[in-house]
């Protein structure tokens, strides 16, 4: 990367703690601080038996894009019948469509259909789309400011299942990652989309966004190049200098072929890394020694044990909770310490509680998970005791419902393949 690019990543790294502050916000994936946990306090410990009040009804397109909020506007990119993509502004409190933008992008994929959460600025909403379309929207406007093609740009083939990526945005940076051999990741300036630099190659294309935070003391860009199905040792996890481009270290003792949920940052510099496709768990250590990096690999977890095929685990007090499921393993909800130990399963308390490749985020000690093939919303008290639900009811329809949650000013945002509904959480 050029040096003007990793200093712009280097300034990532304040993301985690300058979004922090929008506490009534969820203006990305995963949520403010990357990591599927809201700051939002006040939430109900019991429900009606019908569910938490359903505030509105909106029809979408199928697919598993999410809501992203900020400033009491929810923003999703939907697509339709494989032609259009169409970024959505709806009021948080009313379900009105407030504005829309659409362009066309014609192509089909696998589970074909809207794909991540769109991010967020005061200013602008950034989005990629299936085919690799990167948008640049002004909020006010509701126009587009530029456009870019991930894919396109940088000789990358539509992947099986299509682009899946939500930018990083920070002061006058976008981050994004097209994952060509020459440009893994791209930082483009965000108001004008100049390229600023890339850096190179790491295996070939996933469908997981990098990840900027700091191990061994050294701020770096920690990302996953997927390997060849049943080739060992060809999945790279890997830190990029902020400095210089230059690769800070790799982990080649894990492999997946399809890698979709990011690392996940534990505390003293460990990353918990998941995946489906019998690739199991593993947790590493990155330390700095001697002026050079070294990593550990503390343990590893069979994926009849642990693995997420979709989404991220959560962290709460030393504890990891995970929907361990894959297309080859459903084994429910589980809890595990931070030395890879296995508390408890859901399937514990219930043979049919797997909750499939549903979606989880905690909020005021609470997690929601819905199950991802029936629909249904569980509200669970996270204790390494045991899996204690507090409540449940059926308010999605389908199946493969796999978007992201999204929680704002005690409104909790959900979907399924034809409808996103906005719950309240606070006053059910």
């Amino acid at each position: 990367m050029k040096v003007r690019t990793l200093t712009c990543l280097a300034a990532l790294c304040g993301l985690m703690l300058s979004v922090s502050a929008l506490a009534a916000d969820w203006p990305n994936f995963t949520g403010p601080n990357w990591n599927n946990v809201s700051s939002e306090t006040g939430i109900a410990k019991a429900w009606p038996a019908a569910g938490p009040k359903v505030l509105w009804t909106l029809p979408v397109g199928k697919g598993y894009g999410g809501a992203s909020i900020r400033d009491g506007e929810i923003y999703v990119l939907d697509r339709q019948e494989d032609k259009t993509d169409t970024m959505r502004c709806i009021d948080l409190n009313t379900g009105k469509e407030l504005w829309n933008f659409s362009y066309d992008a014609p192509g089909s994929v696998g589970h074909s259909g809207s794909r991540t959460p769109p991010t967020v600025a005061a200013d602008y909403v950034y989005s990629v789309g299936q085919m690799g379309d990167f948008y640049c929207i002004d909020r006010k406007t509701h126009q587009p400011v530029w456009h870019k093609n991930i894919l396109k740009d940088y000789g990358v083939e539509v992947p099986s299942w299509g682009a899946s990526q939500s930018p990083v945005i920070y002061n006058d940076w976008v981050v994004t990652a097209p994952q060509s051999p020459n440009a893994f990741v791209v930082a483009y300036d965000r108001k004008t989309g100049e390229e600023l630099g890339k850096s190179g190659g790491l295996g070939a294309p996933g469908y997981c966004p990098p990840v900027i935070l700091t191990l061994g003391g050294v701020e770096q860009a920690v990302m996953i190049g997927a390997g060849q199905k049943g080739v060992p040792g060809g999945t790279t996890v890997a830190g990029i200098s902020l400095e210089d481009g230059s690769t800070l270290w790799t982990y080649k003792g894990w492999d997946n072929f399809i890698p979709i949920p990011f690392p996940t940052i534990l505390p003293d510099d460990r990353l918990f890394i998941t995946g489906g496709y019998k690739s199991g768990s593993a947790m590493i250590q990155v330390k700095k020694e001697n002026g050079a990096f070294v990593v550990k690999e503390l343990f590893k977890l069979d994926f009849k044990v642990c693995g997420s095929q979709i989404h991220q685990p959560i962290l709460y007090k030393d504890h990891l909770y995970v929907n361990s499921n894959s297309n080859e393993t459903n084994d429910g909800m589980r809890c595990f310490t931070l030395d890879g130990k296995l508390c408890w399963s859901s399937k514990d308390k219930d043979e049919a509680l797997t909750f499939e490749k549903g979606t989880m985020l905690l909020a005021d000690g609470l997690i929601f998970n819905l199950e991802g093939d029936k629909g249904v919303l569980h509200l669970i008290q996270p204790s390494p005791e045991g899996y204690k639900e507090l409540a449940a009811a059926k308010l999605l329809e389908g199946k493969e419902i796999w978007a992201p949650l999204a929680l704002s000013q005690g409104k909790l945002v959900i979907r399924d393949q034809q409808n996103m509904k906005c719950l309240d959480v606070v006053n059910p």
